[in-house]
């Protein structure tokens, strides 16, 4: 009996974690060495706010028919925002390239884990995005 009174607050807190009580991934902080990787100030505010799961100051960085191309799939950019923004961030910020238009890195996803990814973001004609693409990356 001792022995499982000692684990009671073991499950207790692995329930919690696994309800998304503790540990929830609504923000992740990216330290600023790997922020500091980014030289383009429009796409670093899109990604600070991406990471942040601030929706609204993210849509704010795109015009009003930006697109995604999701692995080159067209998908609709305002239902991938809404469903991913809070549940899906960087866990590390690996290179930017393209006037850092481009940026990969370690991704995670609440629903399909861990894995590589890219950000590439199209600037349009009135200084907003109007694309971004997205896809898994092969990165070292």
């Amino acid at each position: 009996m001792k022995i499982f009174r000692a684990f009671v607050p073991i499950l207790l807190l692995y329930n919690l974690y696994a309800c998304g009580q503790i540990g929830s991934h609504t923000h992740k902080t990216i330290s600023k060495m790997e922020y500091s990787k980014i030289n383009n100030p429009t796409v670093l505010a899109a990604i600070e706010d991406w990471q942040k799961g601030d929706l609204s100051k993210w849509l704010s960085h795109f015009n009003k028919n930006a697109t995604l191309l999701d692995d080159g799939h067209p998908r609709d950019f305002i239902k991938f925002s809404t469903e991913a923004i809070g549940k899906e961030y960087f866990t590390s910020i690996d290179k930017a390239e393209n006037n850092s238009r481009d940026i990969y890195g370690k991704f995670h996803s609440d629903r399909w884990g861990d894995f590589k990814t890219y950000f590439k973001f199209r600037i349009g004609s009135d200084g907003k995005f109007d694309q971004l693409l997205i896809g898994q990356a092969d990165i070292e």
